[in-house]
């Protein structure tokens, strides 16, 4: 059940040295495929990242986190921007069956199509559609008892640290000017189990009805 998924799922950081097998990681994908995303535009690439030495270049650009270089795999998941291009974007929605006037609005209408707003707004809102992908394939990581790290700290155009090393990342990986390395999900089995502990704000400090402040 997702909500065991939910419940359970933890950052795992320590792995032994089973191997995670393909199968497992192309279930993961998939879920993070099937992710809802606005227009159905599908903002993403993934790149499985299996090879050592790369693994160790991408936890030298997560600012040495162990958990990039000791991961049986590392899922790379990719801001891509170039998905929001007229012409990309048209496509996906002719696949939908769309007409061309409601395509063309579409295109056309700054709440629909964030690229008229400009190269960062773009991002802001790839990087919304990106959360969704990732959040599915933590819980299906967990689902297959797969432990999962999501690694958000790394060397890009957001973070703006070593500018030399996510350039060279990049290239390492394929990516265009309109692609970023957003994070990281590294995966593994756990080394050694360790309790679930949730630290959460109470409920009522984040949900209001209506208004901010007023009781749910």
């Amino acid at each position: 059940m997702v909500l065991n998924a939910i419940t359970n799922r933890k950052s795992v950081r320590v792995y032994n040295d089973r191997l995670v097998t393909d199968e497992d990681i192309k279930s993961i994908l998939n879920c993070g495929i099937m992710a809802p995303s606005w227009v159905n535009v599908q903002p993403w690439q993934f790149v499985v990242v299996r090879n050592q030495e790369h693994k160790d270049i991408l936890s030298q650009a997560a600012g040495g986190q162990k958990q990039v270089s000791s991961a049986s795999a590392v899922i790379c998941c990719i801001a891509d921007m170039s998905a929001w291009d007229a012409d990309k974007f048209a496509k996906i929605m002719e696949k939908q069956g769309r007409n061309s006037q409601t395509i063309d609005y579409i295109l056309s209408s700054t709440m629909l199509n964030p690229s008229l707003l400009g190269e960062y707004e773009t991002l802001l809102r790839t990087v919304e559609q990106m959360s969704y992908a990732i959040g599915y394939m933590t819980l299906r990581a967990e689902e297959l008892g797969i432990g999962c790290c999501i690694v958000g700290a790394v060397s890009n155009e957001l973070t703006t640290k070593d500018k030399n090393t996510f350039v060279s990342i990049k290239e390492m990986l394929g990516l265009n000017e309109k692609q970023v390395l957003l994070s990281m999900l590294t995966l593994g089995y756990e080394k050694e189990f360790m309790p679930v502990k949730k630290s959460r704000k109470d409920f009522d400090e984040v949900v209001s009805l209506e208004k901010l402040g007023s009781k749910f």
